[in-house]
């Protein structure tokens, strides 16, 4: 284990399966704080599971998840109820509660952990949604705001408890490109804002060259973890097949990440 204090998140020696199935083996990587933490890969590969386990969703079959030095699955329940406070997760969806307005929607996960008057809660809920560009959309339903508010929303939602790590699983699924792009301009503002750690599950090559510091990508043919790094530097220097042709789709010298910059 690391003992560099500036290495929010260790992963070490994992392994995950379900039952005898091994999804992936041997996974070790280190995401610094302030990363944004790619998660890549083709389907099948493991990423949303790798997420889940870092999440605290399920336990690996080997080896553990390190936050600031502690493990995450060797603790107990009460260690790890409390790190969970301090993540904050976007889902696909954004998984709003479609009867809820926006600014309810956030306010459910104040009124259960925290002991807020609803005026505050209302309150901390309309800084929430401005933070995230949705000032003013406090009280609209999600049915009635566009796919690309809703993840920010959703992203307003998982900033309630101000947390130090924030998961994402696909993002930009559903997204235009120009929703696509905005969504990854926001998350690059709030990592420079806030100062969290950022963990996110995508395929988008746009957003991993745009947003990633960091990354690991894993292939589901070997179920290993074939390559961690800057995904630019990825592109530029690996020498490997498989990941030269998922960062390129096939097309490396045509990519722009792979001009000299």
């Amino acid at each position: 284990m690391s003992t560099d204090t500036n290495i929010k998140i260790e992963i070490r020696d994992l392994t995950m399966a379900y039952g005898s199935f091994v999804v992936m083996r041997d996974i070790s990587a280190q995401v610094r704080r302030g990363e944004v933490f790619i998660i890549m890969g083709g389907s099948g590969c493991g990423k949303s599971t790798l997420l889940r386990h870092m999440i605290g969703l399920k336990r690996p079959a080997k080896g553990d998840i390190y936050y600031d030095g502690t493990p995450y699955w060797q603790s107990d329940e009460a260690v790890r109820q409390g790190k969970l406070r301090s993540f904050g997760v976007l889902f696909q969806s954004g998984a709003l509660w479609s009867s809820m307005t926006l600014a309810e929607n956030i306010g459910l996960v104040l009124g259960e952990y925290t002991d807020f008057p609803p005026a505050e809660i209302r309150a901390i809920a309309g800084l929430k949604l401005a933070l995230v560009g949705l000032k003013g959309f406090e009280d609209y339903y999600p049915a009635e705001i566009s796919g690309g508010m809703c993840k920010r929303a959703g992203l307003a939602r998982a900033l309630a408890l101000d947390p130090d790590v924030l998961f994402f699983d696909e993002p930009s699924a559903g997204l235009d490109p120009i929703s696509s792009r905005n969504l990854d301009e926001l998350i690059l503002q709030l990592r420079d804002s806030l100062g969290a750690t950022f963990v996110v599950v995508t395929h988008e090559l746009a957003s991993i060259f745009t947003i990633g510091d960091n990354s690991v990508f894993l292939d589901p043919i070997t179920r290993t973890m074939r390559a961690k790094g800057n995904p630019r530097e990825l592109l530029k220097h690996s020498t490997d097949p498989a990941v030269q042709q998922f960062l390129t789709r096939g097309e490396a010298s045509a990519h722009p990440a792979a001009q000299p910059s």
